[in-house]
Parts: C-alpha cells; sequence; structure tokens
C-alpha cells in the first residue's frame, strides 16, 4: 500500500508531505485548489512522461518521492528481487524533474528508466481517472476491462506469443515468396562467380606459395652467379680464398698461447671460423646443384599468377582475400537457396502456427465468454443499485479468427446497455446519458478493481454526474472496497466524502504573490465542518453541521 509521499517544486506545490492509512481516503477542497495534483505527482512516480512546465517557476527542479509497504504485495517483491532491487518490506519510489524538463527515475535508491518505474508501478497501485466515462465507449478499453476483470493473463500472454511466432514465420514467407524472382537472377550470378572460382580452384596459401616460387624462379640467374661468386671467395679459388687464410692464421697463433696467456682463446676461435666457412661453403654448393632455372615453369607460374589477380581484381579483393571470397560466395548461395519444396515446408509450418495461435486464442475467448456472464449480472446488479432501476447490462463478444485475429485474440468486444422497459440493448455510447454513463462506468471500475491485485487503488473524481441517493450508494461501494484494498477518493460528493475511513483537505493559498497548494489530514470536528461546507457551499448554518455529522455517523 502507498504509505508516504513527499512533493517539492511540483507545479503549483512548494513543499507537500502526507501519510497515507488502510482503508478508503477522500480527499477534497475547493474548486481548482488542486485536489488532483497528488495523483498527478504520483503518475511521474509510475513513470509518467516528465515535462519542464511541470516544475513550480523560479525553481531548479521538482522532486517526487513514494513510499510503499510491500508486506501484501508478492507480484512487486518478486519483481524487485528479479531486477536486484529489492530493499525488505518497503519500497521507495522518485522522480527528479528539471526546469530543462530532464528527468531521473530511481527505484530504492538506484537510477532506473521511467520504462521500469511503469513496470513495477502497475504491480503497486491503480488510477482510475475522471474521464474514464469517456474511455468506456472505446473497443479497446472495454476488452481492456473484461480482461482485467476475468484476470487471466497467462492466457493473453500464450496467445500473444503464438501470434508473434505466427506472424514472425508469415512475414519471413511473405518475403521469401515476394523476392524469389530477384533472388533467383542473384542466384545465377553467384552460381557462375562460384563456377568460375570452382575452376581456378585456388588452394588456401596457394597464391603466398606461388608468389613466392615466382620471385625465386624470376631471379634464378642472378641467385646464382651470386652464390658461386660467395663459393669462389669462400673455398674453390686456388689462387686464395677465405678458408686457407684462417686455416694460415690459425697455424700462426696456435702456439702463441704459450708466450701469453690472452690469446690461448684465439685458436678456438679461428677453428670454429674454419668450421663456419666449411658448413657455408657445403650449403651454397648444394643450393647451385638443385637451382631450379626450368623457364617452362616460370612460364606457367605467370600465368597462374596472372589468372589469380585477374580473378581478385573482377570481385574487387586483394588476390590474398580470393580464397576466402570463394567460401563467402558459396555460403551467400546457400542461403539463397528459395526452392519450391522449401517454400512448401515454410508455408506448412506458418500454418501449424496459425493454428496454434487460434488455439490459444480460442481458450482466451472461452474465459472471456465465461467472466463476461459474470460481469454482466453484476454490473446490471450495481445500475439498480445506482438508481437505474430498470438497467440491464450484456457484453457482446463477436468472434472471427479469419478477420480478426491478433496478439489479443479474435475477440471483438462490445458493451451493450438497456437503461428503460421494453428498450433492446444498444451500444454504451449510443443509449447511455451524461450521468447514466457515470454511474455504468463507476460500477464497472469499483467491481473490476475488486479483481485487481495491486494492493492500492485511486478513484479521481469518478463521481462526476452523480448525486442524491445515488451518491450515498456510491460512497458506500467504495469504503465497502476499502476494506480489503487500500482506496483514495478525490471527490466533491459530501455523500461520498463522508464514507472515508479517512479524509484529507486540499487548500491553495497565495503569499506574496505566489500561490500554493497544501494538503492536510482532518480531524472529526474538521471533517464536519468541511462536509458542511460541500452541503451548504459558503453559508455553514447549524443544519448543515447536523447533515454532516449523519452522514459520518451513517458511514
Amino acid at each position: 500500500m502507498l504509505a508516504h509521499m513527499t512533493i517539492s517544486n511540483f507545479a503549483i506545490v512548494k513543499t507537500l508531505q502526507f501519510e497515507l492509512k488502510p482503508g478508503m481516503t477522500t480527499i477534497t477542497g475547493e474548486t481548482g485548489a488542486g485536489k488532483s495534483i497528488a495523483i498527478d505527482a504520483l503518475g511521474l512516480c509510475l513513470g509518467d512522461r516528465a515535462e519542464a512546465s511541470m516544475v513550480r517557476p523560479n525553481e531548479d527542479k521538482a522532486e517526487i518521492s513514494a513510499s510503499f509497504l510491500l508486506a501484501n504485495n508478492q507480484a512487486a517483491r518478486r519483481w524487485l528481487e528479479d531486477n536486484e532491487l529489492s530493499d525488505g518490506e518497503e519500497c521507495i519510489l522518485r522522480r527528479v524533474i528539471t526546469k530543462e524538463g530532464r528527468s531521473r527515475g530511481f527505484i530504492n535508491g538506484s537510477p532506473v528508466p521511467a520504462s521500469q518505474q511503469k513496470a513495477l508501478g502497475q504491480l503497486l497501485i491503480n488510477i482510475h481517472g475522471q474521464h474514464a466515462h469517456q474511455q468506456l465507449m472505446r473497443p479497446e478499453y472495454q476488452q481492456q476491462m473484461l480482461d482485467q476483470y476475468a484476470g487471466h493473463h497467462l492466457l493473453i500472454n500464450r496467445t500473444r506469443s503464438a501470434y508473434q511466432r505466427w506472424r514472425q514465420a508469415h512475414n519471413e514467407l511473405k518475403r521469401l515468396t515476394q523476392s524469389r524472382d530477384e533472388n533467383e537472377a542473384q542466384k545465377q550470378l553467384l552460381q557462375y562467380q562460384v563456377k568460375e572460382l570452382d575452376e581456378l580452384a585456388l588452394g588456401e596459401e596457394e597464391f603466398s606459395e606461388i608468389e613466392e616460387e615466382h620471385k625465386r624462379l624470376s631471379n634464378s640467374g642472378e641467385l646464382a652467379i651470386s652464390s658461386q661468386t660467395a663459393l669462389s671467395v669462400l673455398y674453390d679459388n686456388d689462387d686464395g680464398n677465405a678458408l686457407q687464410l684462417l686455416q694460415l692464421a690459425c697455424q700462426e697463433v696456435n702456439n702463441l698461447g704459450e708466450y701469453d696467456s690472452s690469446l690461448s682463446a684465439i685458436p678456438q676461435m679461428l677453428e670454429e671460423a674454419i668450421i663456419q666457412v666449411q658448413e657455408a661453403s657445403q650449403e651454397l654448393r648444394s643450393y647451385l646443384d638443385n637451382l631450379d632455372m626450368d623457364p617452362h615453369r616460370l612460364i606457367y607460374l605467370e600465368e597462374r599468377l596472372t589468372k589469380i589477380i585477374s580473378m581478385a581484381r573482377k570481385h574487387y579483393v586483394m588476390p590474398a582475400e580470393l580464397y576466402q571470397k570463394h567460401h563467402d560466395l558459396l555460403k551467400e548461395l546457400e542461403n539463397l537457396d528459395c526452392s519450391d519444396e522449401r517454400l512448401e515446408d515454410m508455408a506448412a509450418n506458418v500454418e501449424c502456427l496459425r493454428q496454434q495461435c487460434i488455439e490459444a486464442a480460442e481458450k482466451l475467448s472461452k474465459s472471456r465468454q465465461r467472466y463476461a456472464k459474470e460481469l454482466d449480472q453484476k454490473i446490471t446488479e450495481s445500475m439498480h443499485m445506482l438508481s437505474m432501476e430498470h438497467g440491464e447490462f450484456e457484453i457482446a463478444l463477436t468472434s472471427d479468427p479469419d478477420r480478426m485475429l491478433s496478439p489479443l485474440g479474435y475477440d471483438s468486444i462490445n458493451f451493450l446497455v438497456s437503461t428503460n422497459p421494453g428498450q433492446p440493448l444498444q451500444p454504451l455510447g449510443k443509449v447511455a446519458s451524461g450521468g447514466e454513463l457515470s454511474r455504468i462506468s463507476l460500477a464497472i471500475q469499483v467491481i473490476t478493481a475488486q479483481k485487481v491485485e495491486t494492493p492500492s487503488l485511486i478513484f479521481d473524481e469518478v463521481d462526476v454526474g452523480i448525486s442524491g441517493p445515488t451518491a450515498a450508494i456510491v460512497g458506500k461501494m467504495l469504503r465497502k472496497l476499502g476494506k480489503s484494498t487500500q482506496v483514495m477518493c478525490v471527490t466533491h460528493l459530501p455523500q461520498v466524502a463522508g464514507c472515508g475511513h479517512q479524509q484529507m483537505f486540499v487548500a491553495k493559498k497565495t503569499t506574496d504573490g505566489q500561490t500554493e497548494t497544501q494538503m492536510r489530514p482532518l480531524s472529526t470536528d474538521d471533517r464536519i465542518a468541511e462536509l458542511a461546507r460541500l452541503l451548504g457551499g459558503s453559508e455553514i448554518t447549524e443544519r448543515t453541521l447536523a447533515n454532516a455529522k449523519e452522514l459520518l455517523v451513517a458511514a
């Protein structure tokens, strides 16, 4: 339940704090005093859209916080735990709006987007606005009211999921069917490109290997001359070579170590150099013996490189990337396989998913039919209580799986009503007057509210167009609802205000050119005075005070 609210610099509110109790709380005050401001502020905590105009003039920001007790609200506690925002038995929603129009939302001190505040808010409180009777004439709102009363959320979710699966598959089939001709042309092009690359038969590392071999064969003459020259200098030149010079030097220094120990390491170093020269000479001789100078092989490599480079240019890739391009085209060709057999399989799957969607919608429709009959009886009884003795209410369901299948099933909902004897049932908006529409709307809201899982309900002037004995009945209905659910009711009717377990008074005052709204709880004597004002207007007499006291006693 909603336990506490704090409002700062919101609209004409400077600072406002108030606590709320279980049961039915009525909120009254002068017209224009701002009785609905607290509800508007609460709406921001519940994720409503924020605007810069909501910030009190000459202030930097507006801030609203609402504290809820969760002892009997398992759904909200589970949501907080799933989103890692839980903080025990209490939940605090906070919203800050700057004068530039930017806003930030918080749940238990953690910053969250407005969408999360809205999702949690639906589990905490349910607001019935003063224009609900106007919405009641809209078919989609009528369906929402019936579904809310029935409480078959699982059936709706199953139907929505089945519909989404069907539509997704249907759209994919439609897309493939429509683009089959286009895909076929693309497929032919890909087949031609793949065929060319298949004929080229390029290996994964072939280009780099061919490039390396071509470089070697192209420079085989220079490789042979340079290698032969080096071999002659190192080993083959009889007039003098590096090996002979090293051997002579080694002989000269071989015995010097006997005279100077610092020279003892030099003979070993020269011997190692001799070994290195001999090994290098052997490597060069072996390289020369095996050096391939085949001109026919060189011609083949040049032709192969030309083909690879030409094909790479054709596909706008580097030659080293041509192998991967070949595999990419193969994969793309596979994905474009739009054969008739595949389309037939997809069509069969689409029809199967459609049947699953219809089956889910059928279960939802049966549930609606069941609860519609139950709601017909209850609303008709409430109409009789609300001075519409001959009223009759009926929810008409029209089902058409072929034409009306949607995420919410295949039912069309229409609220029908008859207010006079002998009058046939007709759509609500065509038959009911403004006062009758208000009473019917209130009856529906009170009845459906009894099935809502949220522990707090707000009725914002839903009793507009109601007066006299009917107003007293409305007050009793709301008070009865308040025994099991926290109810807050903004009203201008003394008969309704007197039925509250407690009452809040909203007043507006102007000081130094600044207007400010305040709200305070009323004691028993204050309630009698406020009810007398609602009964008698500006002139309060002993008689109106006595009537006001009677209202409290009767409640």
